[in-house]
């Protein structure tokens, strides 16, 4: 447990998640779950971490629950304590890619059915490949191949003022004058 600027964080172990936020339902008075909210950590071996902030409205207290898991080990669904973590775990799922065993209803909810990938994780493209779009025309939605002003996907982000080559505009004056 770390406490932290009056807020209680719990570090809760995957298997043992389900029933923390059991006990802390029925026993700790913790009766309503605020969110359920993902991170993603590229650089560590479990690169997901969950989030679950609950509410005590008796207590007058909040508590964060953070679990870590990995891409290939999903976490045990809590539809069963809170029904509202249906929709919260579809959003964390569709966002991040984090699955959650026995939940009800694993669909996306955010993005697009046919959409591929997870928008939040870190290696997903910033621009993606594909966009869509209402076509009055047609009157349906239409997917595109993504066109770019300037292709940012071979960018080389070289600062062209650095370096002699280049002077920026009014250098010419500076060059003879020391003050």
């Amino acid at each position: 447990m770390i406490e932290h600027r009056g807020e209680t964080t719990l570090l809760v172990a995957r298997d043992d998640l389900h029933a923390t936020l059991l006990s802390l339902r029925d026993d700790h008075g913790f009766q309503q779950l605020v969110e359920i909210a993902g991170c993603d950590y590229p650089e560590r071996p479990e690169r997901f971490e969950v989030n679950y902030h609950l509410l005590s409205l008796t207590l007058n207290r909040r508590i964060r629950v953070k679990v870590s898991t990995d891409e290939a080990t999903p976490l045990r669904s809590i539809t069963d304590i809170w029904p509202v973590a249906d929709w919260l775990e579809r959003e964390v799922w569709d966002m991040y890619g984090v699955m959650f065993d026995g939940h009800p209803d694993h669909r996306r909810i955010l993005t697009d059915y046919g959409f591929s990938g997870h928008p939040f994780r870190k290696d997903f493209p910033l621009t993606g490949y594909t966009e869509l779009r209402w076509s009055e025309e047609q009157k349906r939605v239409v997917y595109e191949p993504v066109k770019l002003q300037q292709d940012f996907r071979t960018f080389d982000f070289e600062s062209p003022w650095e370096g002699p080559a280049y002077n920026l505009p009014g250098d010419e004056k500076a060059e003879g004058d020391p003050a």
